[in-house]
């Protein structure tokens, strides 16, 4: 099984740049030592799309799944866990009633 190759996000941007110039799918590769003419045309994809924050992604993720590492603020992760916390909170009480009632009818 080949190596995954990670370029950095400069040659990314390099590539779409050229792309965008007329420049050919060959040439570019030559150019920027990229191995696959697919991986220029997935980050022109994603140009297309506006979706350039994707070209910081690692390799491997699967970010359009909903897979891969997400930037979110502060707020965004404090509510995550914040309600993540009042689930732990109401199993607690939920068991806590169980075992009051087993109690109750032993």
């Amino acid at each position: 099984m080949a190596t995954r190759v990670s370029y950095p996000k400069e040659i990314k941007m390099k590539a779409i740049e050229l792309r965008l110039a007329g420049v050919p799918v060959k040439e570019v590769m030559e150019q920027l030592h990229i191995r696959n003419k697919t991986q220029i045309e997935t980050w022109m994809r994603w140009c297309k799309n506006g979706e350039l924050h994707r070209l910081e992604q690692p390799v491997g993720k699967q970010y359009s799944y909903g897979k891969g590492a997400k930037v979110t603020s502060e707020i965004e992760m404090l509510t995550l866990e914040n309600r993540y916390l009042k689930q732990q909170l109401d199993v607690l009480k939920k068991y806590k009633e169980l075992e009051r009632r087993w109690n109750q009818n032993s």
